[in-house]
């Protein structure tokens, strides 16, 4: 028990990767901690699309770029969407972080739990990255972005069906660096009601 409680205190978002690609093994195990994660009603619609191909990659990468020039902002819209406007201008902008292995969690657009479901999903895959040693991070890009002509041609295009909206995706890959040890964690977020 201690381990599991280790393991979830001690992951961390990742943005630095090494160009080798993880095992296969690794992806696997990965996965599978995907497909355990609950659902509602075991309902298990999601679906994940791993892409390692690095020319598929780039070129998603384009099409995010431009989807970031097209989007208006305002004082109301969300910070990382402010930054990633910014930041996508930049020649060597990455939204994956250069990482070799993008996992695409799409789900059914009409379906309530979707988002949750997918969520449970990706956090399972992001314990199982840190428990191999392995760096990931959660990417909102394409969940942001999954109706931009595009974007949503290149998903297609990879095998995600047109009934499905992307819920979310994680970069992997092996960390490039050093882990960050320290998370600070926000004050008064709990309350306990007897």
């Amino acid at each position: 028990m201690e381990n599991v409680i280790e393991n979830i205190k001690s992951r961390r978002s990742i943005r630095r990767y090494k160009e080798e690609q993880i095992k296969d093994e690794e992806l696997f195990t990965i996965l599978d901690s995907a497909k355990h994660a609950p659902s509602g009603g075991n309902s298990q619609t999601w679906q994940f699309t791993v892409v390692q191909n690095k020319e598929i990659l780039l070129e998603l990468n384009g099409y995010i770029k431009e989807a970031f020039e097209k989007l208006e902002v305002d004082e109301n819209t969300y910070k990382s969407k402010k930054a990633g406007k910014v930041a996508s201008k930049k020649d060597d902008y990455n939204f994956y972080y250069n990482a070799p292995t993008l996992i695409i969690v799409s789900n059914e657009s009409n379906y309530s739990n979707a988002m949750a479901d997918s969520a449970c999903a990706i956090e399972n895959m992001l314990l199982a990255a840190n428990y191999l040693e392995l760096g990931a991070c959660w990417i909102n890009q394409l969940t942001w972005f999954d109706n931009d002509e595009n974007v949503r041609k290149l998903l297609t295009r990879l095998g995600i069906s047109e009934k499905h909206k992307v819920c979310g995706s994680i970069c992997i890959g092996y960390i490039d660096g050093i882990k960050p040890e320290k998370k600070i964690l926000k004050e008064n977020t709990v309350t306990i009601i007897r």
